[in-house]
């Protein structure tokens, strides 16, 4: 954590509090606010949209008003149709805006204050008060999509947020056989990068990833340089545990890299109109909140016999939000540990999440599916956008900019 646990604010009033006297106090605080609000963008939303948000030259007051309407819409009024709104709505402050990057992700004390409302934001989800939003999210999320999960008296909304599944309702594919990967979680996938190297700037599909970062220097991060990556990304109303999408053994793992809890550079291609994740900048998310696993597994060749051992990397981000990233005990301990394909991993509190899965050279060329399976959901109209927000743009195949590397 940015503070220490004790300087954290336990009301909104005093986190308000908090808000004006670093503004007054703290110059490195105050300069880079005023930055970030001048830096700010044009909120490529029209006026009206339940997210849009005009950060140009916007005073403190409205730092603060902005803070205290979040605080008190997660507590009277959030629910899945506008899980996204208050995200989005904070994410125009650093959209295609460096200095805005600076104040919600970088170095210094606008971090440490993000750090400090989403902690109280924690507490909230945390409460006996937020059982309230646990009947709104019920409610609208219907008895056809509540049916997958065990009906239980959830204490509080974090506790509803990782409800757990009934019996046999993700049934693991092809279980006994190692050739087989499985989808670490309820998620958008997408096939993000062909051929990873060691550098940041990979023109493939404009994804772009730096291996070792995104495994914090892991002993292990050699091993996926050409490989590939696919990105699995759920949405807020998704059953919020991963699991492994392999079988084979745990010879390293993580929980506690990183810390930044906003900043993505450009939300609305993050969102892209559905298509979740395709052909976006995944280097945002070496400075997120996150984790990782080394799975070693089995190989077999066309007989079925063996054909040696390799490594999938297994990647939970936790993004905007509370974007908590819980590993269970076992994953925490000595190591290494066996697994097997599906076993349950960890879990995601409120908040945007993703996991990154990254797998060795020549060994995952494509997502590819059998005839019968699902591919999608047929979505009521109506509901689509509260799931898949819409993009304003069209047009966001940008390439990376050539830097000589």
């Amino acid at each position: 954590m940015p503070q220490d646990q004790e300087d954290f604010s336990t009301s909104i009033d005093g986190f308000i509090e908090k808000i004006r006297i670093w503004y007054a106090d703290k110059k490195e605080f105050r300069d880079q606010y005023d930055a970030a609000v001048n830096g700010a963008k044009p909120c490529p939303l029209k006026p009206g949209d339940p997210a849009y948000c005009d950060w140009q030259k916007k005073p403190i007051d409205f730092l603060c008003q902005f803070f205290f309407d979040w605080y008190k819409w997660q507590e009277e009024s959030s629910g899945v149709e506008n899980g996204l709104t208050f995200i989005e709505k904070f994410s125009w402050i650093n959209y295609e805006n460096p200095a805005g990057m600076d104040f919600v992700a970088g170095p210094g004390p606008g971090r440490d204050l993000i750090a400090d409302f989403t902690h109280l934001q924690g507490l909230q989800m945390d409460s006996p008060e937020s059982k309230e939003a646990v009947k709104r999210w019920v409610k609208q999320l219907g008895p056809k999509r509540m049916d997958d999960y065990k009906t239980e008296d959830w204490e509080n909304f974090n506790k509803f947020f990782i409800r757990e599944l009934k019996e046999g309702r993700r049934p693991v594919d092809a279980k006994d056989d190692p050739t087989v990967v499985v989808a670490p979680a309820d998620c958008v996938i997408n096939m993000i990068v062909d051929e990873l190297t060691a550098l940041t700037r990979i023109p493939v599909k404009t994804a772009t990833m730096n291996v070792g970062q995104l495994l914090d220097g892991s002993q292990y991060a050699g091993r996926f340089l050409g490989g590939s990556a696919v990105s699995c990304i759920l949405m807020p109303d998704s059953y919020h545990w991963y699991h492994t999408p392999v079988a084979g053994e745990v010879v390293e793992a993580r929980d506690d890299i990183g810390g930044a809890y906003y900043g993505i550079r450009n939300f609305p291609q993050l969102l892209d109109n559905g298509n979740v994740g395709y052909g976006y900048d995944y280097k945002d998310f070496i400075d997120f909140r996150r984790g990782y696993l080394i799975i070693k597994t089995l190989y077999v060749d066309a007989d079925g016999g063996p054909d040696g051992e390799g490594y999938v990397a297994q990647i939970p981000v936790g993004l905007n939000s509370i974007a908590s990233v819980n590993f269970l005990p076992k994953f925490k301990g000595d190591l290494p540990v066996p697994v097997e394909k599906g076993e349950r991993v960890g879990n995601f509190q409120y908040g945007g999440s993703l996991n990154i899965l990254l797998f060795e050279k020549g060994r995952f060329p494509a997502v590819q599916l059998l005839q019968g399976q699902r591919i999608g959901l047929l979505e009521d109209p109506a509901a689509t956008p509260t799931r898949f927000p819409r993009s304003p743009h069209t047009q966001l195949r940008t390439p990376p900019p050539n830097d000589g590397r």
